[in-house]
């Protein structure tokens, strides 16, 4: 059967020559710079930012995460430049590190909320050692350089490919991929529980990128410490998983988690979500219900209700709709409410 829209030999000798034709506008050469040699050189405006760049967004966290990947050797993604006529040089894409590297070495940025080395909390450039100055100075990061004859249009259209092209990691799948550890693989396989998966429903795209993970997270690490949460989600959990990578008990965990899909299998006929065709669970509603449940069964583990007719009550709806995960006093009223309606309190 002939295909529609049949591809001819004059369209694929057109095409061919389209590519042959802007394949010669992309010249390009790699080069290794040292930081000392780039911060140097950006000093001096040797290298540039060009006007169609986007102001430079990234938070202290931002720099300072970039600055200890730095300090720690990991791979830094190659930064891409352009020769001009009067020998300079333009940060096609890269303007952030650069800076955030000029910052650090003019002593203009403390580093704070690092990860892997919290010792460095607080430190600037100069509170380093004389090595490890050196070594910072010293290392060398990649570069591609686009020829002098590449035109503006080709820099710009190169600029926006790169940063629009790809998808942002999200803060669950940054942190399922940054620390790995036995809780790590013990949340990922309660991610995947079967009773699991049929009570709390997320959408295809959820799923792709980790929403059961990130739910689970959220179980164990209020559950364990809600009452300590204050205001920054992400730093909770992040400090949460670190803290307990390879410390957790599993069969006491796994025995927390199973009980609790248990009753709400038994009581909720929805489950975790909102009806019982719904396509995704607000991470809200099912922190309450989820813990809530577990902090009550944690009071009394033979514990029996008659109804939850409670949870299409205008206060539940209330504490589960608006945006207040990062407020301390709601998510503490969302779960204490779950759990002393099912004490009945």
């Amino acid at each position: 059967m002939a295909r529609k829209n049949q591809i001819t030999a004059s369209m694929k000798h057109d095409a061919e020559l389209q590519i042959k034709d802007m394949q010669k506008q992309i010249d390009y050469d790699t080069k290794d710079y040292t930081i000392e040699l780039l911060v140097d050189k950006f000093n001096k405006k040797d290298f540039f930012v060009p006007p169609y760049q986007r102001k430079f967004i990234w938070q202290p966290k931002n720099k300072s995460s970039f600055i200890e990947s730095v300090l720690l050797g990991l791979p830094i993604p190659f930064m891409f430049f352009g020769d001009n006529e009067d020998g300079r040089m333009e940060i096609i894409d890269g303007a952030q590190r650069i800076q955030t590297l000029v910052s650090f070495k003019n002593d203009q940025l403390s580093l704070t909320n690092l990860k892997k080395l919290p010792s460095l909390n607080k430190f600037k450039f100069s509170d380093l050692s004389d090595s490890q100055q050196r070594k910072f100075l010293n290392r060398a990061l990649r570069v591609v350089i686009l020829e002098e004859g590449t035109t503006t249009d080709v820099k710009q259209d190169l600029f926006n490919r790169i940063n629009t092209s790809g998808v942002k990691a999200n803060d669950s799948e940054i942190r399922r991929g940054s620390y790995p550890g036995s809780f790590t693989t013990f949340i990922e396989n309660c991610s995947n529980d079967e009773q699991f998966v049929k009570l709390c429903p997320v959408s295809e795209k959820q799923k792709n990128r980790h929403e059961r993970f990130e739910l689970v997270l959220r179980f164990f690490a209020y559950y364990d410490n809600y009452l300590n949460f204050v205001h920054d989600v992400n730093t909770f959990l992040d400090d949460y998983l670190i803290n307990n990578l390879e410390s957790i008990d599993e069969l006491e965990l796994g025995l927390v988690f199973k009980n609790t899909l248990l009753f709400i299998e038994k009581n909720f006929p929805n489950g975790f979500a909102k009806t019982k065709n719904a396509k995704s669970t607000p991470r809200v509603r099912f922190e309450a219900i989820a813990v809530g449940t577990a902090l009550a069964l944690k009071e009394n583990p033979l514990l029996v209700v008659d109804n939850i007719d409670w949870i299409d009550s205008e206060e539940f709806k209330q504490l589960t709709t608006s945006d207040a995960s990062n407020n301390q006093h709601k998510l503490k009223r969302r779960i204490e409410f779950v759990k002393n309606k099912l004490l009945g309190v």
